[in-house]
């Protein structure tokens, strides 16, 4: 028999915050998590979310994945972009046949997920709110973002509406979009920007406002622009991130949509990247190879390379095993990479 209850596999950032929402509108929610002394705190005491959003605190029904049971209909997979196919292939047997699972994570990972429970089980999503798990039981939420929901296939079905309606308890502003690939890739052109930033110890919006940076910031995002368009995805705009300012020859544009993010990041409490977060608290490794590998993989099958994208994967690698430390000087290396006359503000 299959369960009505919705599965969020992965209660850390992304997971704990929108579980929270959706079981304090009280919604059948159960947290799935590897961490037992998470799962613990959530079972006891309940999931607390802070910030400067809203505080508040929600019995949590929750289980390490060795302990679930059951077949689900609605699961929401929330983990680290690396984590996704171990993740996915224990998921798998509790999703039932009629069943789906929508991926509320950063990078392609819909590519994973349908090739092993099939694309007309996967849904897509793109989320860009700020929030951390910041201890057993407690995650922040700490900015607003663009929440996007679409089918892979860009149809409009029933259970893309029910998505798009259970996601608006989370944001009221939540889109259902028609080109979910197009909101992907622009997160990856994004996502490219905030692995840069995270060379180095200062906040999102610091490193975007440096001049002497914008000309690499500018040179990397238009990198992965050009690969995205070459590979005829349509790419869509959020929260001051404008793919079109990143096409070749589009003058002044791109410096303004650098603003743009600026002023947005400002706006957040969550003043780093949770990439920033991995190297320089959690001390563990981030999620570039499946972030970024796509990039270069799309590339290289459409003839073209992705340089810039590659050198700023092997620098967070160097942080990552210690050859490298957070700072303006380790983004200084992958601005070496411009011509001369381009690295000139």
């Amino acid at each position: 028999m299959t369960d009505d209850t919705i599965l969020i596999w992965g209660a850390g950032a992304i997971g704990g915050t929108v579980g929270a929402y959706l079981r304090r509108d009280g919604l059948p929610v159960l947290f799935v998590d590897r961490s037992a002394e998470h799962v613990d705190a959530m079972r006891h005491g309940g999931l607390q979310i802070t910030g400067p959003i809203e505080e508040f605190q929600i019995p949590a029904p929750a289980c390490v994945p060795a302990d679930l049971t059951g077949r689900y209909k609605r699961a929401f997979l929330c983990v680290k972009a690396h984590d996704t196919e171990d993740a996915i292939a224990a998921l798998a047997p509790f999703v039932a046949d009629d069943g789906y699972v929508v991926s509320l994570q950063n990078g392609l990972n819909e590519q994973v997920i349908a090739a092993r429970i099939g694309e007309q089980r996967t849904i897509g999503a793109f989320v860009n709110f700020g929030a951390d798990y910041l201890s057993p039981g407690v995650v922040t939420y700490a900015g607003h973002g663009a929440v996007v929901v679409g089918e892979l296939d860009g149809k409009t079905t029933p259970r893309i509406q029910e998505i798009h309606r259970l996601m608006r308890i989370f944001d009221k502003k939540a889109v259902l979009t028609p080109n979910i690939w197009g909101y992907l890739w622009s997160k990856l052109a994004y996502g490219a920007l905030l692995f840069a930033t995270a060379l180095t110890n200062e906040s999102i919006a610091d490193c975007l406002a440096e001049p002497k940076f914008r000309p690499v910031f500018i040179a990397l995002a238009r990198e992965v622009v050009t690969i995205a368009t070459a590979a005829k995805i349509k790419l869509e705009p959020f929260d001051g991130f404008d793919p079109r300012a990143f096409l070749p020859g589009s003058g002044p544009a791109a410096a303004a949509s650098l603003d743009a993010l600026v002023i947005h990041n400002r706006k957040s409490a969550k003043s780093h990247s949770g990439i920033w977060r991995d190297l320089a608290v959690r001390k563990r490794k981030t999620e570039v190879e499946a972030q970024l590998g796509p990039i270069s993989v799309t590339a290289a099958k459409l003839g073209l390379t992705a340089p810039l994208t590659r050198r700023t994967a092997d620098l967070i690698h160097d942080i990552e095993d210690g050859r490298k430390p957070l700072s303006w000087d380790t983004l200084a290396e992958l601005a070496e990479m411009l011509p001369k006359e381009a690295a000139v503000s």
